[in-house]
């Protein structure tokens, strides 16, 4: 739960609250700062959103989860898997596949490929994420 020091606060955006001292989880990235790669998604009551453009003040008393708390089997894999190169964009792609696995234990390719298309990774390491949570869902 975020507490609020003073109103201001609450027109900031979530990822500079997120990762201020007050919270101090430096999980979610500050790419674009305009909903275009993806590196600061967040889940709020467990949908995917991203935190550069979206109010501290609208996710208060919901449930706002990071990929820091989200030691889940999605992580687990595409850490096992060494499927990113630099992992700047690791955290936004843990808490997408991570809102579809929960809806999907098992889903195709296809839906893990749509899942993941707001994400930008610059290194290029798609295919190798796709892999490991392809695998996971065959698993």
């Amino acid at each position: 739960m975020i507490a609020f020091r003073h109103d201001a606060e609450r027109d900031t955006p979530l990822v500079y609250v997120l990762r201020g001292p007050a919270v101090g989880d430096m999980t979610p990235r500050l790419g674009c700062g305009r909903e275009q790669c993806g590196a600061c998604r967040v889940l709020v009551d467990g949908t995917p959103a991203y935190a550069c453009t979206l109010r501290a003040g609208a996710v208060e008393n919901r449930h706002v989860e990071t990929a820091a708390g989200l030691d889940s089997p999605v992580r687990q894999a595409l850490i096992a898997a060494n499927a990113t190169q630099c992992g700047y964009c690791l955290p936004g792609i843990i808490v997408a596949a991570e809102a579809l696995f929960r809806v999907d234990p098992r889903p195709s390719r296809d839906a893990i490929a749509d899942a993941l298309d707001a994400q930008l990774c610059r290194c290029g390491s798609h295919p190798r994420v796709l892999a490991a949570l392809t695998a996971l869902s065959d698993a």
